[in-house]
């Protein structure tokens, strides 16, 4: 079967980069030669409903002092680049999420969207001074579209966070146990963020391992 495009840069130079044949999970992965993305093919998503079950599996409880010292790691560089009075959405929250709480604590406004979950397609008439988007991009199967809202989402000069495992190097893909998640379908590279900087005009720092800071700037 021919490889599909890039679901991130629609580039066509894309190739059969690996296959797992794990119990359970056995599925194909592309990569891109373009912007570096490596994707599962559509033929191998979960269906919604699969895939909403798997997301409740997690423990995303906002009282769990260890999910929310992993979710401070974003918090803590965030919160100093935003002013008094802020307004925020988290995207992508899941069942639990902590990460609004967290930032409701600091005194800032939050609202919450996720597909499944808090599906307030309200959030998409707003304009926002900062989102996060914590272990949420990797589940991406359209990234080039959800890079898309995002940006529509962003006021000029606004942040958005990102909390998703880098692939710092393919050679180790294979025994890379992010990508044993079924919902687990698009992996970036620090190449990959760099693209989406470039295609989208944000200006992007990657402060600590796995975070992604982007800022849309003003015009």
């Amino acid at each position: 079967m021919n490889p599909e495009n890039c679901p991130l840069c629609n580039s066509e130079d894309t190739y059969h980069f690996f296959r797992s044949s794990r119990k359970n999970l056995e599925r194909d992965y592309s990569k891109c030669r373009h912007c570096d993305l490596i994707f599962v093919p559509s033929r191998f998503h979960l269906t919604p409903e699969d895939e909403k079950q798997r997301y409740l599996l997690h423990n995303n409880d906002p009282t769990d002092p260890r999910y929310r010292q992993f979710l401070s790691r974003l918090v803590n560089l965030l919160l100093p680049k935003l002013k008094q009075g802020a307004r925020g959405l988290d995207y992508g929250a899941g069942p639990g999420p902590a990460l609004a709480y967290m930032i409701r604590e600091s005194g800032l406004m939050m609202d919450i969207y996720d597909p499944f979950f808090q599906p307030d397609r309200s959030i998409f008439a707003k304009k926002y001074d900062f989102i996060t988007c914590t272990e949420t991009a990797e589940h991406f199967s359209l990234p080039r579209k959800e890079f898309t809202t995002l940006d529509t989402l962003l006021n000029e000069g606004a942040w958005l966070g990102i909390m998703t495992s880098l692939n710092y190097d393919s050679s180790l893909f294979e025994k890379w146990h992010y990508q044993h998640d079924p919902t687990h379908i698009t992996f970036y590279s620090e190449t990959t963020i760099q693209y989406i900087s470039h295609a989208f005009g944000w200006l992007v720092s990657l402060p600590a391992k796995n975070i992604v800071i982007f800022q849309k700037p003003s015009k």
